[in-house]
Parts: C-alpha cells; sequence; structure tokens
C-alpha cells in the first residue's frame, strides 16, 4: 500500500491526540491531576502539529479530492463537512478547556473538559475515517484547492 507521507503524519497525529485525551480523562477520574494535565499538554501539542502540518500541506500541495465512485460521493461530502464542523467545534473547545484548566477556573473546566474530550475524539474518528477514504480504501483524486476538494467544482 503506497499513502502519502504528510496525510499520513498528520492523521497519525490526531489519532495520538484523541488517545491522549482519552487517557487525560481516565487519569483525572482517578484524581490524577498533574499527570492528567501533562497528558492533556501532550494531547494538544499533537493537535497542534496536526494542524501545522495539515494547513502547510493545504497551503503549499493543496488537497485531495475523493477518488471513489461517484455514487458514494456526495455521502462522502457530507461526511467530510460535518467532520470539518465537528473538528473545527473541538479545537475551539479545546482552547477554551485549556484556558480554564491552566488558569485553574475549575468551575468552568469542569464543565467543558467532558464535553471536549467526546467532541475532539469524535473529530479524531471521523479524521480517521477520513483518511481511510481518501488514501487507503480509495485512490486519492486530484490534488487541487480546499474548495475544490471539499465541494467538487
Amino acid at each position: 500500500m503506497n499513502v502519502p507521507l504528510l496525510p499520513t503524519l498528520s492523521t497519525a497525529l490526531i489519532v495520538i491526540s484523541g488517545v491522549l485525551v482519552i487517557i487525560g480523562w481516565i487519569l483525572i477520574k482517578q484524581q490524577r491531576r498533574n499527570a492528567h494535565k501533562n497528558v492533556m499538554t501532550a494531547a494538544s501539542v499533537a493537535a497542534l502539529l496536526f494542524l501545522v502540518i495539515y494547513l502547510s500541506r493545504t497551503v503549499i500541495v493543496g488537497n485531495t479530492s475523493f477518488g471513489g465512485p461517484d455514487s458514494i460521493k456526495i455521502y462522502y461530502t457530507v461526511f467530510l463537512i460535518f467532520h470539518i464542523c465537528l473538528a473545527t467545534f473541538g479545537a475551539v473547545l479545546g482552547v477554551l478547556s485549556l484556558i480554564s484548566g491552566y488558569k485553574d477556573n475549575l468551575p468552568r473546566h469542569r464543565r467543558l473538559g467532558p464535553v471536549t474530550a467526546t467532541v475532539w475524539v469524535f473529530a479524531a474518528l471521523t479524521g480517521v475515517a477520513v483518511y481511510l477514504l481518501l488514501y487507503v480504501f480509495y485512490k486519492g483524486g486530484e490534488t487541487t484547492s480546499m474548495i475544490k476538494a471539499i465541494l467538487g467544482f
């Protein structure tokens, strides 16, 4: 199997981030606050590295359009838009959760944390699905601008 390096690396980073969020959630349930903070910081670094690679690739190379059958392209497109919305919402929640955690605003952090973790894990899972559909299950289509790759025109 021949998969492209940067999308594979960025997907691996988002998986690592998602796994670390789950570990961080377990750690806080065990009252291990310092370990939780360290793991969530590592999850954030992995997510940030993902974002840097993703944006760099998007600007320099472009995005890959769906190369699978036309009969499922609309389903892929709807799923991709859902993933993008989920990931964006998760990133905003992540920043708010980090700020409240680092500022020791624990009431707010305790409210945001479970929602953020849930959204982030689902964003990571849907990101893996997008990667599989683009590069593993089907051969990726042309590499082009993000607007054209998402909307098909």
